[in-house]
């Protein structure tokens, strides 16, 4: 037992440490991107993401610090990490449109079938992890109107245990298939950011196949395959085509 108290504490110990760090690097990138030291600060910012922390704040921040830079490859690509994590943030979306203007590809999206286009809008609403926690308490919500119904003696406060449970169950579900639509379109969707100034998308996983189109630095491309050092690429207007790994960064 005193083993395993001595192991625990010195794990909190760790953790408390590893927390403190990151938070002081935080500060001292802000502080470094208020002073206009954009190298400095998408530096520290590199080192906190290191220490394995993740939100959307901190890769909006460095999303902004490479703006400012005017590497806008490196700003799409935190823009669009920051908005996996938070899909419904309006600064995220701002300036991850003012950076995609900023490039030299200007592809038009293929059309979206209009209930596709809608329910994602609402699952974007919210992060995942929002639209579980509402389902929950929802969920919770739900359980007690039903205990109401099942306890009460009076038919009046019977009825609303009743209607509001169902109402609540039925809320509650839709925003848990919300929070897993989320999720889900999250791991199947694997996509990168063309970190080369000028490529030529290849017909297949060869340097000597037949040239298809060129794409620039910047722009967003599906992965779809993966074969000997070669990705298997799609882009916004549904073109599809070859390119090698090392000009990619996966978002």
């Amino acid at each position: 037992m005193r083993l395993i108290a001595i192991f625990l504490y010195l794990l909190f110990v760790s953790l408390a440490v590893s927390a403190g760090e990151e938070e002081v690097l935080i500060v001292k990138a802000n502080r470094a991107y208020s002073a206009g030291a954009y190298t400095n600060a998408t530096d520290t910012y590199k080192k906190v993401v290191a220490l394995g922390w993740e939100s959307p704040e901190l890769y909006y921040n460095m999303g902004n610090a490479f703006f400012k830079l005017n590497d806008f490859a490196n700003a799409i690509l935190w823009y669009e990490r920051a908005k996996r994590l938070d899909p419904g943030n309006e600064d995220i979306d701002f300036n991850l449109k003012v950076a995609n203007n900023k490039i030299a590809d200007k592809i038009e999206p293929l059309p979206e079938l209009f209930y596709k286009r809608w329910f994602f809008a609402l699952v974007q609403l919210f992060p995942i992890d929002t639209w579980a926690w509402i389902g929950i308490v929802l969920f919770i919500a739900a359980l007690a109107c039903g205990t109401i119904y099942l306890v009460s003696h009076v038919l009046f406060f019977r009825k609303i245990g009743f209607w509001a449970g169902l109402t609540m169950l039925f809320l509650a579900l839709i925003s848990l298939s919300f929070s897993w639509s989320g999720y889900s379109v999250q791991q199947s969707t694997r996509e990168a950011i063309v970190f080369a100034p000028t490529i030529t998308v290849k017909s297949s996983p060869d340097d000597k196949s037949t040239d298809l189109f060129v794409v620039h630095e910047g722009t967003k491309v599906r992965l779809l395959d993966n074969i000997s050092g070669w990705y298997e690429i799609k882009i916004a207007n549904g073109s599809v085509g070859w390119l090698p790994s090392g000009s990619l960064e996966k978002i």
